[in-house]
């Protein structure tokens, strides 16, 4: 998914990698399709830290202010959305990792009821939310998550974040 910047120069690309359990997000020159720097925003792992690095093969590049304030927000932003969760209490990380190896991040609506129980037996009432949320994207109700709407892509970028396959990690530039 691209988001490009007002003044149409620069776009960020975003995708995520599934090897990497961790969302990309590169800033592009939009002249050249060059890839500036990439911002790297595990989101599995609470002993992972984003990061943010500079392809060496775009030379030097004069990027203004209002660019990198632009770009830095968007990697706020993922931060905040994707791991929001691991500053939680110490206990309620580690339930939140174990519910997510155990069900891979997603639960079938029959099963819910019974994980559910599960999760009420061990978790405060009131941490029940922020558990289930972290966990399967749902409330205590069993229903999905209402998330705010995304930024709109760029004119035939698609709608939907590219996803990474590959055996190793990913490279600057999603190589």
């Amino acid at each position: 998914m691209a988001f490009r910047h007002p003044d149409g120069d620069y776009a960020i690309t975003a995708m995520y990698s599934v090897p990497d359990d961790a969302w990309y997000l590169e800033l592009d020159l939009v002249a050249g399709q060059r890839n500036l720097m990439t911002a790297i925003v595990p989101d599995e792992d609470p002993a992972r830290e984003p990061t943010v690095c500079f392809n060496p093969q775009a030379g030097h590049v004069d990027v203004p202010y209002e660019v990198m304030r632009w770009f830095m927000h968007h990697v706020d932003e993922e931060i905040r959305t994707s791991r929001a969760w691991m500053r939680l209490r110490p206990e309620l990380v580690e339930t939140i990792c174990r519910l997510r190896q155990e069900h891979m991040g997603a639960i079938d609506d029959d099963d819910f009821p019974r994980v559910l129980a599960e999760v009420r037996a061990t978790v405060p009432e009131a941490d029940l939310f922020a558990v289930l949320e972290a966990a399967f994207g749902r409330n205590p109700d069993g229903t999905l998550v209402d998330h705010p709407q995304a930024p709109r892509p760029v004119d035939g970028q698609g709608d939907m974040p590219r996803m990474i396959w590959s055996k190793g990690p990913v490279g600057v530039g999603g190589q």
